[in-house]
C-alpha cells in the first residue's frame, strides 16, 4: 500500500491487509492527531487497508477559539 504523509508529501510503501490503527502504530502516530483518508473517505482505526490502497495521512491542526471582547 502507498501511504502519503501530508503536508510533507513523503511517500512510504507498506504492506496492506491491516487495520488503520495498526498502520498508525507502525508509523508511530497517535490516532487523535491525524486523519486517514482513502478515495476521499475518512477511515477509522477499525477500517482495513489493503495492498492496492493509497491512503493519505493528514495531521490535525487546531487553532483554538478567541474570546470576544463583550464591549465591542
Amino acid at each position: 500500500m502507498r501511504v502519503v504523509l501530508l503536508p510533507s508529501r513523503e511517500e512510504v510503501e507498506l504492506r496492506g491487509g491491516c487495520r488503520v490503527g495498526d498502520l498508525l502504530r507502525e508509523l508511530q502516530l497517535l490516532p487523535g492527531t491525524v486523519l486517514v483518508i482513502r478515495d476521499d473517505e475518512m477511515l477509522t482505526t477499525e477500517d482495513v487497508v489493503n495492498d492496492s490502497d493509497t491512503v493519505e495521512i493528514r495531521r490535525v491542526i487546531s487553532g483554538g477559539a478567541r474570546k470576544r471582547n463583550p464591549l465591542c
